[in-house]
């Protein structure tokens, strides 16, 4: 009788830990749909901020320049060097996650 209530118990702990990974794996996949159907549009958000940040900073710069100020070389890298990240940061993003 006990053998049988063992047996029992295996066979239905086999069948719910199978039900289980099934319902997990399938789980995992829309998921991860989910999180890669993302990607696109926010690597094109992070392109348009880019565009205004590097317009901003093409302001200032000629803002600078044209009053004269010897800082202009240091502001101008900084905002180059902000747009180059942005890019740089959603292409990697984009790779790294696709």
């Amino acid at each position: 009788m006990k053998r049988k209530i063992y047996v029992l118990s295996a066979v239905l702990f086999a069948a719910v830990s199978t039900f289980a990974q099934g319902n997990g794996i399938g789980g995992i996949t829309e998921a991860t749909n989910m999180v890669t159907s993302y990607f696109d549009p926010g690597t094109k958000l992070i392109y348009a901020i880019g565009a205004v940040v590097g317009l901003i900073g093409g302001i200032k710069v000629y803002n600078k320049f044209s009053s004269g100020d010897p800082d202009t070389g240091k502001t101008a890298a900084s905002w180059f060097g902000a747009c180059i990240f942005l890019i740089v940061a959603a292409t990697i993003l984009r790779s790294f996650f696709l």
